[in-house]
């Protein structure tokens, strides 16, 4: 095999090699975004879904305590609930919250700090119904309602991102398939092509 030969090859190996790490690192990086919107769905949305329904849950069962005036629950339940609620809110704030999120998230505890200082007030007053509470009960409802509306754009628009990251990955594919063509035949042209020597 002669220099020009060795040359050829050499070329044409290179080039080969070039495309497969180049389409390899878009590959990864389409990867990757796909990968990092898959989590978020899980981590930042459907979890943060989950807690605000047991959020919801023990608001539940608060403002029915207090329909009924439920000295039983005000004595014993009480306190552990407003635990519960304090180690899902903890867990909610280690989430990616966005800036609307973040708003709502505020407003939702500070309403619940509300509630707790009404609640405390409706023990002492012996249970006399007051108009406060229950408005505050329907704004702490509105609250998580506004969270969770937040988690199904999100993750629509997470969804969306792992798609077009999936859709890039596709057509990536299908340009490397007609490159790997090209790069074939043109190997094979340098590899056959042997110039004319002049005698």
């Amino acid at each position: 095999m002669n220099l020009l030969d060795k040359i050829k090859w050499i070329l044409g190996i290179l080039i080969v090699f070039t495309l497969v790490i180049t389409t390899n690192m878009v590959d990864r990086s389409n990867f990757s975004r796909m990968n990092e919107a898959v989590e978020s769905i899980y981590e930042d949305r459907l979890v943060v879904k989950d807690l605000i329904l047991k959020i919801s849950n023990d608001i539940h069962q608060k403002e029915i305590a207090a329909i009924k005036e439920d000295e039983d629950f005000y004595t014993d339940q009480n306190k552990q609930i407003n635990s519960e609620i304090e180690a899902h809110l903890a867990s909610f704030e280690q989430t990616k919250l966005t800036s609307k999120e973040e708003k709502f998230l505020n407003d939702f505890k500070r309403h619940l700090d509300d509630l707790r200082t009404l609640e405390m007030n409706y023990v002492q007053s012996n249970f006399t119904k007051d108009p406060a509470l229950e408005d505050l009960f329907q704004i702490i409802k509105r609250d998580l309602k506004n969270l969770a509306e937040i988690q199904l754009r999100e993750g629509t628009r997470q969804f969306e991102k792992s798609r077009k990251a999936m859709d890039t990955v596709e057509l990536f594919t299908q340009i490397e398939i007609y490159i790997m063509i090209f790069l074939a035949i043109v190997i094979q042209l340098i590899i056959i092509y042997s110039p004319k020597r002049n005698s």
